[in-house]
């Protein structure tokens, strides 16, 4: 009987991952106890690992297993150039691209008050002191394009702004290899109101 229980507390468990509903689980809990226990365990002492080595940075609240993460305690940043991202893994999808040299905020989320997720929720006294520092010359707005992140944008733009610091937003478009024809309307329009010289 125990064992029942053990198996649908690891079921319910690994349910909680993002994408992983009822038949994911259970397929995932079957192999772990059927073929790779190692692996299991390995799993398991990773998490507890990561748990209780990663907290937030300081400084820009990204994950980190020091007081001040590398990249804001890094000399070869722009301090100047601040980049707002919702999450941690936005972050590391632009910070692999190699464009960008500035340091960054994260928020752990975008407004949304229908969800209760207000300013406090997201970190904006944080963020509002560290652009008083002085030190930012320009903040870019990178939050997702949706309702919310557009909310956000908009909500951070006008802070920086009535700080006189230059608020700009990452340009959304065509994809590079997407073909025009398949490209739905919201895009196209975003992409021709931020055209640029050719």
């Amino acid at each position: 009987m125990n064992d029942v229980t053990a198996l649908e507390a690891l079921k319910q468990a690994l349910r909680r991952l993002p994408g992983v509903g009822p038949k994911s689980a259970s397929r995932m809990a079957y192999h772990l106890l059927e073929r790779d226990r190692e692996g299991a365990r390995t799993i398991a002492q990773a998490l507890t690992n990561a748990i209780d080595r990663i907290g937030h940075c300081k400084r820009c609240n990204n994950l980190s297993e020091t007081d001040v993460c590398t990249i804001c305690s890094s000399p070869r940043r722009d301090h100047s150039l601040l980049c707002i991202v919702e999450t941690p893994s936005d972050l590391m999808s632009l910070d692999q691209s190699g464009v960008f040299n500035g340091v960054y905020f994260v928020l752990m989320g975008r407004l949304s008050p229908l969800d209760g997720i207000g300013p406090d929720e997201i970190g904006i006294p944080r963020l509002e002191a560290l652009l008083d520092e002085g030190t930012i010359k320009e903040v870019v707005l990178a939050t997702n394009l949706t309702v919310e992140g557009e909310a956000t944008a908009h909500y951070i733009g006008e802070l920086v702004r009535a700080r006189g610091i230059r608020a700009t937003r990452i340009a959304y478009g065509v994809p590079i290899g997407g073909e025009l024809e398949y490209t739905d309307r919201h895009t196209l329009a975003r992409a021709l109101a931020g055209r640029r010289e050719a």
